[in-house]
């Protein structure tokens, strides 16, 4: 073998890694790791599915998709999402979520997919307005819950899912880019007659809303028959 010389040796400095350093792996966590050592960091996307955390990690600015799903964090607070303009997704399904603090959501403005099935939230917070996918599935969500036009500005919105809630009726106005509409296995008795449609307005055309599911209610969507005219689909329900 070639033998390096010692005055080559001399030049070549050392690299010492900081484990703390902020810039190389993330923040640190409560764990005393930085995140993208506690979690898998790729690119502008976090994983830290089913890592048993109590709380969302502090995480690195550049994060657009960050996936925290069956882990055992109870709340969010509106520090956890701070300064993070960049997040594109939250995924904390399957987590023990019972409460969002109301504005820990509200300053994501390139939010567009939020994902919380599987917890116990009887509430939602403020949701961003460039949001394009909510899923709220089999949580514990009331009526009381959702804030009165929670969902009336929001003009990307394509994709609702809130079944297996307590929900008990259908949250109005809806926008008119939703596309997907599941409520079913809540407590819905009752449909106002311009839930869907214009009832003022019988030229009008809710042309993208393909798929609405109220089956698993108590309502009898037969007793409605004039809040679906406009619909380019009936919805799934009981009709007898």
């Amino acid at each position: 073998p070639v033998a390096i010389p010692s005055s080559v040796k001399e030049e070549v400095p050392s690299v010492t890694l900081d484990f703390k350093d902020p810039g190389l792996f993330g923040p640190q966590t409560s764990l005393n790791l930085p995140t993208c050592l506690l979690c898998v960091c790729i690119g502008s996307s976090v994983y830290c599915d089913d890592l048993d955390l109590d709380k969302v990690p502090p995480l690195p600015k550049s994060t657009a998709y960050f996936y925290a799903r069956f882990n055992k964090i109870e709340k969010i607070h509106t520090a956890d999402f701070q300064n993070l303009n960049r997040l594109k997704t939250i995924d904390l399904t399957g987590n023990q979520i019972s409460e969002i603090e109301v504005e820990a959501l509200h300053s994501l403005s390139d939010l567009q997919e939020l994902r919380l099935s599987e917890n116990k939230l009887w509430a939602l917070p403020e949701i961003p307005v460039n949001i394009r996918y909510i899923d709220a599935r089999q949580n514990q969500l009331v009526s009381t819950g959702i804030r009165p036009e929670a969902f009336k500005d929001l003009s990307h919105l394509q994709f609702l899912y809130l079944s297996n809630n307590k929900l008990d009726f259908i949250p109005i106005p809806l926008p008119e880019a939703l596309r997907v509409l599941h409520l079913q296995h809540n407590n819905i008795q009752t449909l106002h007659v311009d839930t869907f449609c214009k009832h003022s307005d019988m030229t009008y055309v809710r042309r993208a809303l393909e798929d609405i599911r109220l089956d698993g209610n108590p309502i009898n969507l037969s007793h409605f028959p004039h809040a679906y005219f406009c619909l380019p689909r009936l919805p799934t329900g009981n009709m007898q």
